[in-house]
């Protein structure tokens, strides 16, 4: 469970990432998509996906010549429920 908390804090820690888990949570977008409604590079919004990409939180389907990011709703409302009774416990 220490695990799960600890991706679940890294991957909302910053307010650009938080906005990315946002946008998408709707829809799906591509980095670009992402990288405009956010006023971030490419090339930032493009690491932020990765990292999340990497922590399990989200889907990337790819629709040439484009990756289309959506989020894994059920893995990060299990992270989320998990964060709820930490936050409980204080």
């Amino acid at each position: 469970m220490e695990q799960k908390e600890e991706r679940l804090a890294r991957g909302i820690s910053a307010f650009s990432r938080r906005e990315i888990l946002r946008l998408i949570a709707d829809k799906e977008m591509t980095v670009t998509e992402i990288a405009e409604k956010t006023n971030q590079s490419v090339s930032l919004a493009s690491r932020h996906l990765k990292l999340l990409y990497d922590l399990g939180f989200l889907n990337v389907k790819v629709s040439y010549p484009n990756k289309l990011y959506s989020i894994k709703v059920k893995d990060l409302k299990e992270l989320l429920d998990i964060y709820d009774k930490v936050i409980k416990k204080l």
